[in-house]
């Protein structure tokens, strides 16, 4: 049974919390055959917390770019591809078999079972293409100030930081469960060969995953398995990261109704203005002109196809409701 996988890390200025997420790497209870960390031109510590990982462990390796201006969209596709091609290619030099190949966001917390419990996911299903746990949200930093007022050295692998995971300072993430997230996702290899790997495009996850959906595989999201997010959508925070959302909706193709039924959806919930932020993000290209993906398959999923599966999901949760 082929358990061995290799991931791809890309990350600008996270000098306050990659060391982090090397600790949640570093503590996986099924260890990562290669972690290529791609350092897209940083101006703080992030380069030598890199360097220093890779020093004391062999399967950790850095790649680093020149500065770019802009981070995310279809950039930020850029730097993990350049990320997948290291890794790709040094595996192939050293005869290196790997079954899977996982992203993970430089400002992600994963529990010490995560790609364990991923991978005895794919094995129960080979259909089952891309995976993820569930996100969740909040302040790392002012969490770890907390408990450590009662345990001085307590740190983020801790069973005390975890068990804080159903309490009311971490938001949990609520979305479809065939909607694996983007920030810690994993496919298998033949599943990545065969939807043409990560697309130069925005929001190439969603991309990722309809391209799975049209080869015939399944995409989930588990519940069960817990990563922590630095608390706002992007590193930027929320308001441009609901922008940024509303952006790739318009490139991928997004209805403008489902646009605008999104940006009420968003506006009900917290931070109030993330409905504003988000339609703003999809409107500023439609009027200005811009071109969407040049992509049949994504267009056509995404006006035909996504909109029939809202109504399925949405008709199944008004039957749970009248159900209880």
């Amino acid at each position: 049974m082929n358990r061995r996988y290799i991931v791809v890390t890309p990350c600008r200025n996270e000098a306050k919390n990659l060391p982090k997420l090397v600790q949640s790497m570093v503590s996986q209870t099924l260890r990562p055959l290669l972690w290529v960390i791609v350092d897209d031109g940083s101006t703080d510590r992030t380069p030598e917390i890199i360097r220093e990982a890779a020093q004391k462990y062999e399967w950790i390796k850095g790649v680093y770019l020149q500065k770019s201006e802009e981070y995310m969209g279809a950039h930020l596709a850029y730097v993990c591809n350049k990320g997948f091609e290291f890794a790709r290619g040094y595996c192939d030099r050293e005869g290196i078999p790997y079954e899977y190949i996982a992203l993970v966001d430089a400002d992600n917390i994963l529990e010490a079972r995560y790609f364990e419990k991923l991978i005895e996911e794919f094995e129960k299903d080979e259909k089952l293409g891309i995976a993820s746990g569930n996100n969740a949200w909040t302040d790392i930093e002012k969490l770890l100030n907390e408990l450590r007022k009662t345990k001085k050295d307590v740190s983020v692998m801790d069973s005390e930081f975890w068990q804080m995971y159903d309490s009311s300072v971490i938001q949990i993430g609520r979305g479809r469960e065939d909607l694996p997230i983007g920030s810690a996702r994993m496919w298998r290899r033949e599943c990545f060969e065969e939807t043409g790997g990560y697309a130069y495009v925005h929001a190439p996850d969603s991309v990722s995953n309809v391209k799975a959906k049209v080869k015939g595989w399944k995409t989930k999201r588990f519940k069960h398995i817990k990563l922590i997010e630095r608390e706002g959508s992007t590193a930027e925070g929320f308001w441009r990261g609901y922008k940024n959302n509303g952006e790739s909706d318009f490139f991928l193709w997004y209805p403008l109704y489902l646009a605008l039924l999104k940006a009420i959806k968003y506006t009900f919930k917290k931070p109030y203005y993330s409905g504003i932020a988000y339609l703003l993000g999809y409107l500023k290209p439609r009027i200005t002109g811009k071109k969407r993906i040049n992509d049949v398959e994504i267009q056509r999923y995404y006006q035909l196809i996504r909109p029939a599966e809202l109504k399925t999901f949405y008709k199944e949760k008004i039957k749970r409701v009248f159900k209880k």
